[in-house]
């Protein structure tokens, strides 16, 4: 399994808590380390998405992922 499809497995994990709450995530690119993705929904006003992805998304991703340093929405 090459990184990339690590990175959407584990983001297809994640999925389901957003989407419960109305939000979604989607898989851009992963470049330089820099996983890029696109948040919809709920999740795309939210005042707390920056929480969510730096303490949940990014969290998880480096942990489980060595070559992610870094979770970055994109519009």
């Amino acid at each position: 399994m090459n990184i990339e499809e690590k990175i959407k497995n584990e983001i297809d994990k994640i999925r389901p808590f957003l989407q419960s709450d109305g939000g979604n995530i989607e898989f851009i690119k992963f470049e330089d380390g820099i996983v890029y993705v696109k948040l919809s929904g709920a999740c795309s006003h939210c005042s707390m998405i920056d929480i969510t992805l730096k303490e949940g998304v990014e969290e998880i991703l480096v942990s489980e992922i060595p070559e992610v340093k870094q979770v970055v929405k994109v519009d």
